[in-house]
């Protein structure tokens, strides 16, 4: 598949000069439940998915499918209402087609969020988890001709998240009250919830939570030159430690929005520190 990224990044930047606003370059993901913080956003252009080319649309739950443009913590941002998943049939590269995208238009930092499962014991669900780091089940973006106007054939993943933000959400956090959990995600394809198999190997490999998402958007985003920060919202935890418990993906989104608020508060200091 060609995607026209130019087309794309053409578009949104008319659309953002055209309404008076200035260019960002902090982009946010909203992951499932987690749209909240959107709605903090001042001065906000709204932008369908639909209007945008080459966007796919988002059809997971929880994810209302807008770009918005406008500022938070004093800073011009451009936020994602739901994100791609590969488990919606699209491909790989459309899944990061907005990393690009960011890229293309002077995104300098990309802010992740996702729900996730929690496969440490000792976590629970309401918590919120500072990704440290991955691991990857699902294809790799990377995979075929490299794109060498983004990056370069073999980028380094030694910090794909930043100390430097990592190092800022832990000293705002420790001003606002906010506990944080430090932890490993691992990345799997979905769209079934793991088996409790897989959630003890999770663990035992070392991730801390799972999830279906922002692996791939951070592959890209890093070789594409963008600074990553990352957040998980604890919204259910590995149904082999829980006894008679199933997931469901409506209370998933309900977890998720009972911690949006946190997040909203802590991404929001975060960014007008960064």
């Amino acid at each position: 598949m060609n995607i026209n990224y130019t087309e794309t990044a053409d578009f949104l930047r008319r659309q953002i000069i055209n309404s008076g606003r200035e260019l960002p370059q902090v982009a946010v993901v909203l992951g499932s439940g987690l749209g909240k913080l959107a709605d903090h956003i001042g001065n906000p252009l709204v932008i369908p998915y639909g209007d945008i080319p080459n966007f796919p649309k988002s059809t997971a739950i929880g994810h209302k499918g807008n770009l918005i443009v406008g500022t938070l913590g004093g800073k011009p941002v451009l936020a994602m209402q739901g994100r791609f998943h590969y488990y919606e049939g699209y491909t790989m590269e459309q899944v990061t087609l907005p990393e690009r995208v960011f890229a293309l238009i002077g995104i300098k930092i990309l802010f992740v969020s996702n729900a996730a499962g929690a496969v440490n014991p000792d976590y629970h669900v309401g918590d919120l988890m500072v990704i440290t780091d991955h691991i990857n089940f699902m294809p790799n973006p990377l995979v075929g001709p490299n794109k060498d106007d983004f990056g370069p054939r073999f980028p380094d993943m030694t910090e794909a998240y930043s100390r430097r933000l990592r190092a800022i959400a832990d000293r705002e956090a420790s001003a606002l009250g906010i506990s944080l959990r430090h932890g490993v995600y691992v990345a799997g394809t979905g769209p079934t919830y793991e088996t409790p198999a897989e959630y003890r190997m999770y663990h035992t490999i070392g991730g801390d939570v799972c999830g279906m998402s922002t692996v791939p958007e951070v592959i890209v985003a890093r070789h594409s030159g963008i600074e990553v920060f990352g957040m998980s919202v604890i919204t259910n935890q590995a149904n082999d430690l829980k006894d008679g418990a199933v997931n469901d993906g409506d209370d998933v989104v309900l977890q998720a929005d009972r911690a949006a608020d946190r997040m909203t508060t802590l991404f929001t200091r975060i960014i007008a520190n960064s």
